[in-house]
């Protein structure tokens, strides 16, 4: 029996390199709309393969800022999926739109590219696709149906910066991309996000639209539309430039954990370890295995949470248990199967670049001791 110890679900991965620039900032002066941010900036869409980026202060700003830019709003529909966290679809609610949710597929737990024709309506305006935990979904076959009807694609990469589809990279599918940098994503800028796109006058709007309306180079009291503070300062936007300058690091970091976790857990059979697909190259944002049914999964969280361990349940299924979306618009379980089974079973183990292969052995071995303790063996 090993002795017990604690390790955190997650861990930023911080050095000197973002101690000297935030320093820089500090010692600056400037702390909001400084060279930092168009830094950042750059180097993301450079990353993105994309020709603008658009700095913001969350993921879900950035989403935000994506709806609005396109002009969708009262009443248009959004085909998406209902295995997300609640801000791609809450983005949609603040514009007045309705998210029209459609299950996922078991493999890449993204929309179901194959029911997305079916689900649409007269009303439907685009679609919104999510990267789910660093995997894609079938963005190809999502954006070739979107451009024959005429849609819009709003990206949602908040959660897959570093992945790739037959070496294009994730965010570079859209017609607007989303990413996000909050502190246990790929790279962190504490609180934070990045709008990409190949056009420059969305991203004209959109940093307006971050900006409180005002136009670009304008007066500052001048106002042409309305807005909001969206704004990255630049104490967030230089740790964001020193995570690029070490993104190679992070990553090495973070693909060691993954095979750490494949080496202890590939051969238990009552699991499910995360894949990539054969054209695919996964950056994991978190490292999430779905146990065999009739695993009570809440029963292994208990156990392994008293040995030390902390894990997620990750129950992303937004419509069949958020009160807020049942509430207004009437979801009841068996609507979305895929997406209710799936939700029952995922687990997340911790993951960070600075886990030891020590406590990744650890977590292991609690992880499949618990099954065991719940299961008799």
């Amino acid at each position: 029996m090993r002795p017990r110890r604690t390790i955190p679900l997650a861990r930023p991965d911080i050095g000197p390199r973002e101690l000297e620039l935030v320093t820089q900032v500090l010692e600056s002066d400037v702390l909001a709309l400084g060279e930092f941010a168009a830094r950042f900036e750059l180097g993301m869409a450079a990353i993105a393969d994309r020709r603008e980026a658009v700095a913001c202060s969350s993921g879900t700003a950035g989403l935000h800022l994506a709806v609005r830019a396109l002009g969708i709003g009262d009443g248009d529909e959004v085909l998406t999926t209902p295995f997300s966290f609640v801000a791609s679809a809450n983005c949609l609610l603040y514009e007045r739109a309705i998210p029209k949710f459609v299950d996922i597929e078991e493999e890449t737990l993204g929309v179901d590219p194959d029911l997305l024709e079916a689900a649409a309506g007269s009303r439907t305006r685009a679609i919104l696709p999510v990267h789910v935990f660093g995997r894609p979904c079938r963005i190809e076959e999502i954006l070739t149906l979107a451009q024959r009807r005429g849609w819009p694609v709003i990206e949602d990469a908040c959660e897959a910066l570093g992945s790739t589809v037959a070496g294009r990279p994730t965010g570079s599918f859209g017609d607007i991309a989303v990413f996000a940098f909050y502190p246990n994503k790929q790279i962190t800028t504490g609180e934070g996000g990045m709008v990409v796109t190949d056009d420059p006058g969305l991203a004209e709007i959109m940093r307006s639209l971050r900006n409180q309306g005002r136009g670009v180079g304008g007066d500052w009291l001048q106002h042409i539309r309305l807005g909001f503070n969206y704004r990255l300062d630049e104490l967030s936007a230089a740790l964001g430039v020193a995570q690029l300058d070490r993104l190679r690091e992070i990553r090495d970091g973070r693909s060691r954990v993954v095979a750490a976790y494949e080496d202890a857990l590939g051969s238990c059979e009552r699991l499910r370890l995360p894949r990539h697909g054969p054209t695919e190259q996964v950056d994991w944002f978190v490292y999430v295995i779905r146990l065999q049914v009739g695993i009570d999964r809440d029963r292994v969280i208990s156990r392994m949470a008293a040995l030390g361990v902390p894990n997620s349940s990750v129950l992303r299924a937004a419509p069949p248990t958020n009160r807020l979306y049942r509430s207004a618009f009437g979801f009841a379980p068996g609507d979305f199967p895929v997406t209710e089974r799936v939700a029952a079973s995922t687990l997340a183990l911790p993951f960070s670049s600075r886990l030891s292969d020590d406590d990744v052995g650890y977590v292991a071995d609690m992880l499949i001791q618990s099954i065991d303790d719940i299961s008799g063996g």
